[in-house]
């Protein structure tokens, strides 16, 4: 494939396997099965990494935890009949996706100039794989730019070390210090601050100095002695304001709440709620026993009803009709019926036209 290629990204229909069975739970209870169905996709935080902490001839076994939430609203891109869709890298000159096999990594030195990183060289490149977090430092802890902190994680005491972990959090938390070490994950080496607060640890990963602008990068202007009059009078407003501790009110994301609200208020009266259609399988199985679809179409059609809306049949027209009026997981079943080919791939209104030829 060549090294320059004009790429975008499309979004594609995502479909579940083959066989995947949906919980009937939730249809059956209507919208108390849909919360609790929601509900039941908040789950508690996992470690995701394990080591030890090192420094001098001490050596503390931690588990590593995220200390941030995801957001609890996430909305999905979806097609009008609620099939989730899946972002691709699209190449606009060949007007087409592309595989995963033909994705190449480049460093643009130039506008539309690349030097190609293949991935054997990123691996040579990579850190040394170490479960060891080095702690190479200590530092005042106010010495820490809070600019620097980037995601927040908790340290955790493996089994066994709880009393030298309580030991070292109590010690940094009354010294004011914090730690300064790095780690490798996942083929990455991270910048991190270990402080203590209530006796327990936190790991901040920081962010790196080039990653960060100054006040001259934007513009800012140099510091001037400001006049002592109105200095007192923004003092004086401040002290108005202030507050012995912070209202965790204010912390709250009011923007998130009122779209739950809205979701929740549309569930209840049954508005604008879709459930995706599952992927049919290519060939029914009834009793271990294949079944002749087409022989099924022709019987349900001899006997003048419909195999898609269940109805009578009302001759060529109206069966076209009736299948304009369904939905996606009908046309399928009916395009599957018909043996219409590349099924799989059509739209709504693609598998609708197919029906009408084939009839």
């Amino acid at each position: 494939m060549p090294s320059k290629k004009t790429q975008g990204k499309e979004r594609t229909c995502k479909r579940k396997p083959a066989g995947g069975k949906k919980a009937e739970s939730g249809k059956a209870s209507g919208k108390k099965g849909r919360q609790d169905r929601h509900e039941t996709r908040v789950s508690g935080p996992r470690p995701f990494w394990s080591g030890t902490i090192a420094f001098g001839l001490v050596s503390l076994p931690v588990g590593l935890f995220p200390a941030n939430r995801s957001k609890p609203v996430a909305l999905r891109m979806i097609d009008e009949n609620g099939m989730p869709l899946a972002r691709r890298y699209f190449c606009e000159k060949e007007q087409r996706a592309l595989t995963q096999d033909e994705l190449v990594r480049g460093y643009e030195v130039e506008k539309n100039e690349f030097v190609v990183i293949k991935d054997r060289e990123l691996d040579k490149l990579a850190p040394e794989k170490s479960q060891e977090i080095d702690l190479k430092r200590f530092v005042a802890r106010d010495e820490i730019d809070p600019m620097f902190f980037e995601r927040a994680y908790f340290l955790t005491p493996e089994k066994g070390a709880t009393k030298a972990y309580r030991l070292l959090a109590s010690s940094m938390q009354d010294a004011g210090r914090a730690g300064i070490a790095t780690f490798v994950m996942r083929g990455k080496e991270y910048l991190i601050a270990i402080v203590a607060e209530k006796g327990i640890l936190r790991a901040e990963a920081l962010r790196f100095c080039d990653e960060l602008r100054t006040p001259s990068d934007i513009g800012l202007p140099e510091t001037e002695k400001a006049d002592g009059r109105r200095v007192r009078t923004f003092e004086k407003n401040i002290k108005a304001l202030t507050k012995s501790k912070l209202d965790r009110e204010v912390l709250k994301d009011r923007h998130s709440q009122r779209v739950l609200e809205r979701v929740h208020k549309k569930l209840d009266k049954g508005e604008d709620v879709i459930d995706a259609p599952e992927e049919p399988e290519d060939e029914a199985e009834q009793g271990g026993e294949v079944v002749d679809l087409m022989q099924v179409l022709k019987q349900s059609l001899a006997q003048g009803y419909s195999p898609v809306t269940g109805g009578p049949t009302g001759g060529k027209a109206e069966s076209k009709g009736k299948a304009a009026r369904g939905t996606r997981s009908e046309f399928y079943k009916r395009a599957q019926q018909l043996g219409i080919a590349g099924r799989s791939n059509m739209s709504k209104e693609q598998l609708s036209k197919a029906i009408g030829d084939a009839e």
